[in-house]
């Protein structure tokens, strides 16, 4: 089976889509909000030019998403898969975030649950980087059931060397959890 890195996935409450060019000023307009970047290592994300790169960086990956929320068709946020390893059986879930309209509602949870089901069809593990003050997405991981493995130094694209946290879900425990 081939792992297509950015297949249309969705549930009851939410849709998740290839990211493309044309979605940057919908996407941007969830991801202007100063106050969703507060925890994250990049705190200016929320500007137009520092967005204009992750998008840029989004879009290379070549597995990131868009998420709508099914009821409404407004942008929640956007994810992505990254650093496919064929050979360990592992991918990496992240650069995740959701509009603030959307936090506590379940999109956070559906969303990772729809990327790690599908991805458990083709890896045994799944790595989550998260920025070591981004006590927000540290605790929804754990809730998860994703367990810290390390803490590393990681330079996103474009950006300078941020210190992360790192957890990783079995595919095991996920099934049985």
């Amino acid at each position: 089976m081939h792992f297509d890195l950015q297949p249309t996935l969705e549930c009851d409450l939410i849709k998740l889509a290839p990211l493309k060019a044309e979605d940057f000023e919908n996407l941007y307009a969830v991801a202007s909000d100063p106050l969703i970047w507060e925890q994250h290592p990049n705190k200016n994300r929320y500007k137009k030019e520092v967005f204009e790169n992750f998008f840029k960086g989004a879009i290379e990956s070549k597995g990131a998403f868009i998420v709508y929320d099914k009821a409404t068709k407004h942008a929640v946020g956007s994810s992505r898969y990254y650093e496919f390893d064929d050979k360990h059986k592992s991918i990496s879930v992240g650069y995740t975030f959701i509009g603030r309209d959307f936090w506590g509602k379940g999109h956070n949870a559906a969303l990772k649950k729809l990327m790690l089901d599908y991805a458990f069809q083709f890896v045994d593990k799944v790595i989550l980087h998260i920025g070591a003050t981004n006590y927000r997405s540290q605790k929804a991981t754990e809730k998860l059931g994703a367990i810290k493995v390390n803490e590393i130094e990681i330079a996103y694209y474009g950006e300078s060397v941020k210190w992360n946290f790192v957890y990783q879900i079995e595919k095991d425990k996920w099934k049985n959890g």
